[in-house]
């Protein structure tokens, strides 16, 4: 039987299967974890005191019993002014305070701001017999925060609107979209985030660096303006040369066809990355820092140290944060029920607290080395975000369950890095978010997502979100790692499950996406997608690995 064009045709495609067959799991979960394949950041410095102390409560603490300063639980009444009595009291004493809660339902109506290091708000637990705030009111009605002035001017000058046609909405973005919180971190006076040029004031520059490689924890300065060990400082790296700048492509690759928003070069003195690092040895003009870099150094990214200003051992735990029902009107538009606003911390934490019924229940800005845990949103209300992480470095979430509907349960938003979603559960139209704005280098870890396929038996899990002129929607190295997909109408298809919605993030890793169907992965451009429909057991959690080797070595 002679070979004819079908036949060659046939033996063709059968070859390219076979080959792509064999180019699966090219390498071994311990090559990929160790480097020895595509690059995966080290994500092991994360969380409170770098993974490697455990939180804990000092034992010469000074206590303050909320109940001593007017707070009475379950009476119905307003506890707010008894609430601020005690802030007061707490940011008037010089060693470490912790604010003692009773048991019950406390009802607050003004923003309880932490601004001094050394102190936690302490609840009496989640559960039926713990403590319960109750906040009735939302943010929109309690006085304008002078922080976010810029935020307002910002909104108004750029003519912010949320527009949907369909729905008849044309109504302008609300300050508590993203910003604010009922409990909030604070230093007073200081910028958290840059919007307008008026507001740019020149930092206290500590040093310049000319070199420096990537995940590197030494370089040397060139010039030291009063560098100190022990200091946590933020490096920062620019873009000097508009659409052309190197930087840009060490961000996003040689990726010809990758849309580029213009925030990337209009704002050459905004800077693109920053980092904010410990300083573990100064020697002579050598620097070593307690995390490694997370780009290469070059002259033209102009990179310098600077002061950053910020609280440390701040905690808030073991309470109930509870708002009334509110019907969602539109997204940007929230009314300011939100929870938590962390903001100028380091080294802190969140720790069991439940939120129900929030817009936002904690939002994050400019923070480092934070480790939010056993954190539960629940409710009827849509939310906007569960826990956000904004403008972050080394912030570890872990054990966060969402069993709210949310817009953005798990995201990564503008300038976060080195951060991780780590055990996270969403039961409810799970979205595994990335936000624009230069984020990079972050992880979804060992995590669990419950989701009905629609009509083209496909579902846009990966989804990129954010304003245009800050897209792509993330840089280089995005990393998923043991996704566990719960398909709750699996027995209703019978196709193969597709699970897309990222078209522009450039160099990801996808690693162990599986569930209890099979499952295929759309993910663009240049994603190294592997290990999928497998459960990944010999390494569940890359974060866990990666720390106890760091631990051990």
């Amino acid at each position: 039987m002679g070979i004819n064009n079908k036949n060659i045709l046939f033996l063709f495609l059968l070859l390219l299967q076979v080959v792509k067959i064999s180019s699966q799991n090219k390498y071994s979960l311990p090559d990929l974890v160790n480097n020895k394949g595509p690059y995966i950041p080290d994500y092991s410095y994360a969380g409170y005191q770098f993974g490697e102390k455990e939180i804990t409560i000092p034992g010469n603490i000074t206590v303050l019993k909320a109940t001593d300063f007017g707070v009475v639980a379950n009476d119905g009444k307003d506890d707010s002014k008894a609430l601020l009595g005690v802030f007061k009291k707490a940011h008037q004493i010089k060693e470490s305070v912790l604010i003692q809660l009773p048991a019950g339902r406390i009802i607050l109506s003004e923003v309880l701001y932490f601004e001094r290091s050394n102190i936690i708000l302490n609840g009496q637990g989640v559960e039926n017999n713990g403590t319960e705030i109750f906040c009735p009111r939302p943010m929109m009605y309690l006085k304008d925060p002078e922080d976010l002035k810029e935020l307002r001017e910002y909104l108004v000058k750029l003519d912010k609107i949320q527009k949907e046609e369909d729905k008849n909405i044309f109504l302008p973005f609300s300050q508590y979209s993203w910003s604010g919180g009922m409990f909030w971190t604070r230093i007073s006076g200081a910028r958290v985030k840059s919007y307008l040029k008026k507001y740019d004031k020149e930092p206290k520059i500590l040093g310049t660096i000319d070199n420096g490689k990537r995940g590197s924890i030494s370089f040397k300065v060139r010039e030291d303006l009063g560098l100190k060990k022990g200091d946590v400082v933020e490096i920062q790296w620019f873009n000097k040369k508009d659409k052309d700048g190197k930087i840009l492509q060490e961000l996003y690759g040689d990726n010809k066809n990758l849309k580029i928003g213009s925030h990337h070069w209009n704002y050459p003195n905004l800077p693109l990355i920053r980092q904010q690092v410990k300083i573990e040895k100064i020697i002579k003009n050598q620097v070593i820092i307690k995390s490694p870099l997370l780009i290469n150094i070059i002259p033209e990214y102009k990179v310098r140290i600077i002061e950053w200003n910020h609280l440390k051992e701040v905690g808030i735990q073991n309470f109930k944060i509870t708002f009334p029902f509110s019907n969602r009107i539109a997204h940007h538009v929230e009314q300011g029920y939100n929870g938590i606003y962390l903001t100028r911390v380091f080294n802190s934490w969140v720790q069991n607290v439940t939120i129900e019924n929030s817009d936002s229940g904690i939002l994050t800005e400019a923070i480092a080395n934070v480790t939010i845990k056993d954190v539960m949103t629940t409710g009827k209300k849509k939310g906007h975000y569960t826990v956000q992480m904004g403008g972050v470095h080394n912030v570890l979430v872990e054990n966060l369950s969402v069993y709210n509907d949310v817009m953005h349960p798990l995201s990564f938003n503008t300038f976060s890095t080195k951060s991780i979603y780590h055990n996270c559960e969403v039961f409810k139209n799970p979205v595994l978010d990335q936000h624009s704005g230069v984020n990079h280098q972050n992880l979804f870890d060992l995590i669990t997502v419950h989701l009905d396929i629609i009509g083209d038996s496909s579902y846009p899990l990966f989804a990129g979100g954010g304003a245009g002129y800050w897209k792509p929607s993330h840089a280089s190295y995005s990393t998923f790692w043991n996704i566990k997909i719960n398909f709750l109408n699996a027995l209703e298809y019978k196709k193969l499950m597709k699970l897309g919605g990222m078209k522009d993030g450039p160099n990801a890793r996808l690693i162990g996406v599986w569930g209890n169907k099979k499952l295929a992965i759309n993910y663009d451009p240049n994603a190294y997608v592997d290990y999928v429909n497998k459960d990944i057991k010999l390494i569940p959690s890359l974060y866990n690995y990666q720390l106890n080797r760091r631990l051990k070595n």
